[in-house]
């Protein structure tokens, strides 16, 4: 049989076409085709040379009539190896359907010789090189080809405009690049086009209007520019329209309102502008309309009310103002409303509570007043009203909202207690109520929401107990109960809570010791406990052994190593004999001259204690106000310990030698002469040399110390522009505590973040303990929104680069040395470069253009390489022994080649999430542009990325 196999492979190879046609051309293609490839599954185990026909083959339909292969059909059969020359046989194959295996190679240009082929799907494989031109110059009959999911680069060819037959074309998920082809809209027959998730560009052409039978049009995720082509409404069947993801500009053309039977109209992520059409009501088929993430602006058009069956409704991340149109309560099969990231205002329309969504989004607007949330909503899922005005209780009655998976009501100003019904969510799985001013205690309800997985009730007024019932949420992931006052022990109860990734329960007033148990919190990844009053020893063993200090900080009777203080001995008592046991024959008289001893000794060591405890206190008080007045002597003195001698004398200041903290206690540990000590150096910037020391109150501060004094403005503005920054309160930017001036010494007091630097996570660390994506991913978005609080505050950074990106121990990011540039008389470009020198890569190219305004872009533009930077884990510049390496050019050269795995850390480029890094870096790209304008806002930035950020990972 094997000889008989290889007889015919020989034949095929060397006779070709001239094989006797008295052989079945079927049964010998099909068996080459088997030769040349993998089959680790045995599905063609019934492919036999030795039949007279291949008809009763796995995969394999006939012409009843003639026995010839009309359909070839091998989708999902593991099958590898290249598509060879042996399918060319089967000269009347009309269907040949490959899909969902691991075919790799080029795209064998011969498939075209077959003349009746009318379908081909080779998607979901690995095919890689261009589509070859001369596939397409023999397809008379073909109507289907689909090769989307693959690895193809090039241009779509040419001959594609030349099949007058094809009615559905998807190359979707390659890396096709260049235009459309020029007569493409000359497909009369074309029924569905789908060309997304390519590096398609170029404008799209006026013509698609003539193809009167177009029903799916799906373009999203390339770069086309320009506007959407004016007669795309001739397109009159068109069903589904997705030009989402690209950069179109300008309005709506009107045309849109003839798509009477469009059932999808997505085109979100682009730059369209203006008011939305009062006729985006007469698209009465409409299910789904997606006009997220552009510009947008005016008022929500009532008309929307007349969309009777809209499932899904996306406005989010606009310039919408006003509030929601009360003609929307008629969407009587809305499910999906998002209108988040606009600049609406109002009360909560009651009807929203009364329809049957299941999912409402109206985060980041001006929303006020919570009394509609009393309503009940059977089926709602998602409920996110975050980062609004809503003031008000939350109303009991809230627990109606049974089928709750996620509610969001944080960064709003909500008062009043927690009601006891949030019990009632059964099915909860996120509850985030942080930011706001709840107070009253935790209810131990909470332990019925048996599958709640995030719980986040900080920066409220919560007082009392944490309950122990919240044992019962076993399925519990993350638990934020930081900045309130809490009292009482942390629960032993919490170290049942297996699956405990994410605990803060800083800055409350808990106390007593820590269960010992919580060491055996396996997936534990970070646990805040600092400024409490918790003593004892901190659990040995797990995540405990590795807790960072400033973890533990401000509880100052707590012992153990990760606060680098011992804990007390503990001696067991000391055994008495009993002087009566034995030798009684001393009698009493013997006891008593022991008891006198003993009396006389123990009264000795009384007062000898008492005496050196008397002389220790007034020693040490002595010490303390001799090192006081030390401090604030070094601190006024010109010349400390770094050995600068500055020429300027305070000495007829009146105001010289001032102290300033904007909270808590202004008083060191230690003196002046260890506040400044090389010994406590953190780093040095371009504005200073940081140092690191104790506040009285425990807590750990930076002081920076300006080497700019000569630049510095006076005394009063100084100051001014301090307190502006001392202002500056934001979970990701470093906090300013306070000051201190002279003319010739101003020191800078910040909070301490203690996990270090950005770049030292990236460039320092061992490869073993690198970022992950998921890291990476949240370090991106931090940074954004605390650069976006910066700008909304009217500050431009000037100095941003990864040394300035601090990281506390949940791993989330902290803007530093924000500011210091509005300390300067003016904003001198030459002062700032030579200050901001080691920002090599990060500047944007407008600082070297005198004629171009500095603006909050510059920072943006920094921001952009810092994004290439964490993903890619290369510094902005590397420097090679023949060549230097910018990294904006290289990932933007890999990106245009398809190489993306060049731009991304190969340190994790076996685990991330590539729908999320590709966008991300190609946001990076557009901020890193050489032209200010094409670069956007921070607060635009942040919206883009919530908008990557998969739906998945925000309920972890």
């Amino acid at each position: 049989m094997m000889l008989k196999f290889c007889i015919f492979v020989i034949l095929f190879s060397v006779l070709g076409e001239s094989l006797d046609p008295t052989f079945n051309d079927d049964v010998l293609g099909l068996i080459v085709f088997k030769a040349g490839i993998q089959d680790p599954d045995y599905k063609l185990s019934s492919w036999n040379e030795d039949d007279v026909n291949s008809c009763n083959w796995v995969g394999v339909k006939c012409d009843p009539k003639t026995q010839r292969v009309t359909e070839l059909v091998l989708d999902g059969f593991s099958l590898s190896g290249h598509i060879g020359r042996g399918l060319i046989r089967l000269q009347f194959l009309q269907i040949l359907s490959l899909s969902n295996n691991n075919f790799s190679g080029s795209i064998n240009p011969d498939l075209a010789q077959l003349g009746a082929l009318q379908v081909i799907d080779l998607s979901y494989n690995h095919l890689s090189g261009v589509i070859p031109e001369e596939f397409f110059k023999q397809c008379g009959s073909m109507r289907s080809v689909s090769f989307a999911e693959n690895d193809l680069t090039g241009k779509i060819p040419d001959s594609l405009c030349w099949c007058p037959s094809m009615a559905a074309v998807n190359f979707s998920a390659n890396q096709l690049s260049g235009g459309l082809p020029s007569g493409l809209w000359f497909l009369r027959g074309l029924k569905s086009l789908d060309l997304s998730d390519n590096l398609l560009e170029g404008e799209i052409p006026v013509g698609v209007g003539n193809l009167y039978d177009l029903r799916v049009v799906n373009m999203q995720k390339n770069r086309f520019s320009g506007q959407l082509p004016v007669d795309v409404g001739g397109c009159v069947v068109l069903e589904m329209l997705d030009f989402s993801e690209n950069s179109l500009v300008g309005s709506l053309p009107d045309s849109l309102q003839k798509l009477g039977s469009c059932t999808s109209l997505r085109l979100r992520g682009n730059s369209f502008a203006g008011d939305v059409p009062g006729w985006i009501g007469e698209l009465t088929s409409l299910e789904r309309l997606d006009l997220s993430a552009n510009e947008f602006t005016g008022r929500i058009p009532s008309s929307i009310g007349n969309l009777n069956a809209l499932k899904e409704l996306n406005l989010s991340i606009n310039h919408f103002e006003g509030g929601l149109p009360q003609s929307m309560a008629h969407c009587g099969s809305l499910l999906v409303l998002d209108v988040s990231q606009n600049r609406l205002s109002g009360n909560l329309p009651p009807w929203i509570f009364k329809m049957s969504l299941e999912t409402i989004s109206l985060s980041g607007n001006k929303f006020v007043s919570t009394a509609s949330l009393a309503s009940s909503v059977r089926g709602l899922k998602l409920l996110d009203l975050s980062s609004n005005a809503l003031s008000g209780e939350i109303p009991s009655e809230i627990s109606g909202l049974s089928s709750l998976l996620h509610l969001n009501i944080s960064r709003n100003r909500i008062f009043g207690s927690i009601p006891s019904s949030i019990g009632e969510f059964k099915m909860i799985q996120v509850v985030d109520f942080s930011n706001n001013k709840l107070s009253g205690r935790i209810p131990s309800e909470i332990g019925r929401a048996a599958s709640l997985v995030k719980l986040g009730l900080e920066k409220n007024s919560l007082s009392g107990k944490i309950p122990t019932q919240i044992t019962n949420c076993s399925s519990l992931k993350s638990l934020i109960l930081s900045w309130n006052n809490l009292s009482g022990p942390v629960p032993a109860a919490i170290a049942n809570l297996s699956n405990l990734e994410h605990v803060d329960l800083s800055f409350n007033n808990l106390s007593g010791n820590l269960p010992k148990e919580l060491a055996n919190l396996s997936h534990l990844l970070s646990f805040n406990i600092s400024h409490n009053h918790l003593q004892g020893e901190l659990p040995l063993g797990g995540f405990f052994n590795t807790i960072s200090a400033s973890a533990v900080s401000g509880n100052p009777s707590l012992c153990g190593s990760a606060v680098n203080r011992s804990c007390p001995s503990v001696h067991p008592k000391p055994i008495v004999l009993n002087p009566n046991s034995s030798n009684s024959s001393h009698g009493s008289s013997s006891n008593g001259n022991h008891r006198k001893i003993a009396l006389s000794i123990s009264a000795l060591i009384a007062i000898g204690a008492a005496a050196f405890i008397a002389l220790g206190v007034l020693a040490i008080s002595l010490l303390n106000i001799r090192a006081r007045s030390s401090m604030l002597r070094n601190l006024a003195e010109p010349t400390l310990s770094g050995g600068e001698d500055y020429s300027c004398s305070p000495t007829n200041d009146p105001n010289y030698g001032k102290l300033v903290m904007f909270s808590g206690d202004a008083d060191f540990v230690a003196g002046a002469h260890a506040l400044l000590n090389k010994d406590c150096e953190l780093g040095r910037g371009g504005f200073g040399v940081v140092y690191r020391t104790i506040l009285r109150d425990g807590r750990s501060v930076a002081i920076k110390k300006l080497t700019v004094s000569s630049l510095i403005k006076s005394q009063d503005e100084f100051e001014k522009e301090i307190k502006i920054l001392g202002q500056i309160r934001h979970h990701n930017v470093v906090a300013l505590e306070g000051y201190y001036w002279t003319p010739s010494l101003q020191l800078l007091i910040y909070e301490h973040i203690s996990s270090g630097n950005l770049y030292k996570h990236l460039h320092d660390g061992p490869n073993t303990n690198c970022l992950s994506w998921r890291q990476r991913f949240n370090i991106i978005l931090g940074m954004a929104k605390g650069l976006a609080y910066l700008h909304q505050m009217n500050i431009i950074h000037y100095n941003l680069k990864s040394t300035n990106i601090l990281l506390d121990d949940a791993g989330d990011p902290k803007v530093g040395d924000f500011g210091l540039a509005r300390l300067l008389p003016m904003v001198d470009r030459c002062i700032l470069s030579s200050k901001i020198q080691s920002a090599l890569g990060y500047m944007a190219p407008e600082f070297a253009c005198r004629t171009v305004k500095i603006t909050e872009k510059c920072d943006v533009y920094g921001f952009g390489i810092l994004v290439l930077e964490v993903v890619t884990g290369k510094r902005p510049v590397e420097y090679m022994e023949d060549d230097v390496v910018v990294l904006c050019d290289m990932v933007r050269s890999a990106l245009e080649d398809g190489r993306v795995e060049e731009c991304v850390d190969e340190r994790i480029l076996g685990n991330f999430a590539a729908d999320e890094a590709i966008p991300v870096i190609k946001l990076g790209l557009i901020c890193a542009s050489q032209v200010p304008s094409n670069r956007p806002d921070m607060e635009e930035v942040v919206n883009i990325l919530e908008l990557i950020q998969s739906p998945a990972e925000e309920f972890e």
